[in-house]
């Protein structure tokens, strides 16, 4: 894939109005998933509900992109179509997660470093042939007392930049994902410190690597306070430092940015994103690729009764993408 191929599977994942919904959950997460709402972690279990989530009627008028799993980009509808070809014909562009988790840091006690570079490139080829058409690999930074280390932000941008050449060699748009976690008691000014530094670092890395920015998404958290502090920052101060943050960190030749929920209740999430969208216009296409804030509704009423409640589901699965597709033009309104 070209340059300019490239380009235009970035533009189309940030179309006006649409965003992202990641499905990419691991086997493990999914079981906390499934354990939620009493479902069993079977094979067909996931292959079943994944099924429901993508054949969801008119899923492509708010939703450009999704993220799959690597054993959901294998999986094929109970009718024997591929998930690909279902994603494909609804108009949305098939990706995959290709990253293999968060490990320990070596010598760095409590900080995490994403590890899968080793075997990528033979790996994206396959997925290539699978019909994935953008890449994605989340980092994992957290805030504590004395964390994050630059040693850790440095890793991992490190390893974000390794991958994201590794994608466009390959043909793959990459979606790069450093997550500055919610976790812990920090304020918004910590959030906000920390997701700058982040953003530097990588977007230094990126360069270094030669790595296209105009072929390449932004995934990142929102500035947010810590999920245990006193003081929560309200949707118009999180929008405020989120862009604020973006603006002094972020190149404005890249083609978008996509949030993650993060942990953010459904609403929130949604909340900010409108906010955000109504303070611009920004450098970049603002939008979402959300995978709890997409999908916990839905998962409640099909984990109840998946035959009886499956097109109450897809349902709700459409009727969240219009109200963040709405947030990402700024045009959500709360209880609509």
């Amino acid at each position: 894939m070209s340059i300019e191929e490239l380009e235009s599977v970035a533009q189309a994942m940030v179309a006006p109005g649409k965003g992202i919904i990641a499905i990419d959950e691991s086997t493990g997460t999914i079981k906390k998933r499934f354990d939620s709402v009493n479902v069993p972690n079977t094979e067909e279990n996931r292959r079943a509900y994944r099924e429901m989530l993508i054949t969801t009627p008119n899923l492509g008028e708010h939703i450009s992109g999704a993220i799959l799993y690597d054993e959901t980009i294998r999986q094929a509808t109970k009718a024997g179509v591929p998930f690909t070809k279902i994603l494909t014909d609804a108009g949305v562009i098939p990706g995959i997660k290709v990253d293999m988790g968060a490990k320990p840091l070596a010598g760095f006690p409590g900080e995490l470093v994403t590890e899968g570079l080793d075997g990528l490139r033979e790996r994206l080829a396959g997925y290539v042939k699978l019909g994935a058409k953008f890449a994605k690999w989340r980092a994992v930074i957290t805030i504590g007392e004395d964390t994050p280390s630059g040693t850790c932000i440095e890793a991992n941008a490190h390893a974000l930049a390794r991958y994201a050449a590794l994608c466009q060699e390959a043909g793959l748009v990459p979606m790069v994902e450093p997550e500055v976690l919610m976790d812990g008691d920090h304020d918004l000014d910590v959030c906000y410190e920390v997701t700058e530094a982040t953003l530097r670092s990588l977007f230094g890395a990126l360069y270094e690597q030669n790595v296209m920015l105009e072929g390449t998404i932004l995934k990142c958290n929102m500035v947010v306070s810590g999920k245990d502090c006193p003081d929560q920052a309200d949707v118009d101060e999180v929008a405020e430092a989120t862009i604020r943050c973006l603006r002094s960190a972020v190149p404005a030749s890249l083609p978008g940015i996509v949030f993650l929920s993060g942990g953010q209740s459904d609403e929130d999430a949604t909340a900010h994103l409108n906010a955000m969208n109504q303070m611009g216009p920004h450098p970049w296409p603002l939008s979402f690729s959300y995978g709890r804030a997409m999908q916990s509704a839905a998962l409640k009423l099909w984990g109840k009764d998946m035959q009886a409640n499956y097109g109450e589901a897809q349902a709700m699965v459409h009727l969240r993408a219009k109200q963040n597709g709405l947030a990402a033009l700024g045009q959500w309104k709360k209880g609509g």
